[in-house]
C-alpha cells in the first residue's frame, strides 16, 4: 500500500470516529427529544459511513473484492436510520398532542392584564 492511500484511510477513519463520537455525545447531552434525535441519525450515520468507506477501500486494495458485507451494512444503515427517526418523531408528536398543555409564565401575565 502506498503512503498516500494509508493517509487517506487514516483520515476517513478519524473523520468517521469523530462524527460517531459527536453523534453519541449529542444523544447524551442534548435536552429535548427532537434535538437528541439528530445525534444518532445524522452524525453517527455519517461517521459509520466513513468507516465503511475506509473498510471497502482497504479490502479492495488487498484484493479481497469489493466487500459486499460493507455495502449491505451501508445500505441497511442509510435506509433504516431516516425511517426510524421519522417514525420516532411522529410517535413523539402524537404523544405530545395528547398531553394537556401547561400554561407558560408569559401566558399567565398576558391574561392578568
Amino acid at each position: 500500500m502506498s503512503q498516500a492511500f494509508e493517509i487517506i484511510m487514516v483520515a476517513l477513519l478519524a473523520v468517521g470516529c469523530f462524527f460517531a463520537l459527536v453523534g453519541s455525545f449529542g444523544l447524551v447531552k442534548l435536552s429535548d427529544f427532537f434535538k437528541r434525535l439528530h445525534g444518532p441519525t445524522k452524525a453517527t450515520t455519517l461517521g459509520v459511513g466513513c468507516i465503511l468507506i475506509a473498510s471497502i477501500a482497504h479490502h479492495a486494495v488487498l484484493g479481497d473484492g469489493l466487500g459486499m458485507r460493507e455495502l449491505l451494512i451501508a445500505l441497511f444503515l442509510f435506509i433504516t436510520a431516516p425511517i426510524s427517526a421519522h417514525l420516532m418523531a411522529l410517535a413523539a408528536l402524537s404523544l405530545d398532542s395528547q398531553r394537556p398543555r401547561q400554561p407558560r409564565a408569559s401566558d399567565e401575565t398576558e391574561s392578568n392584564d
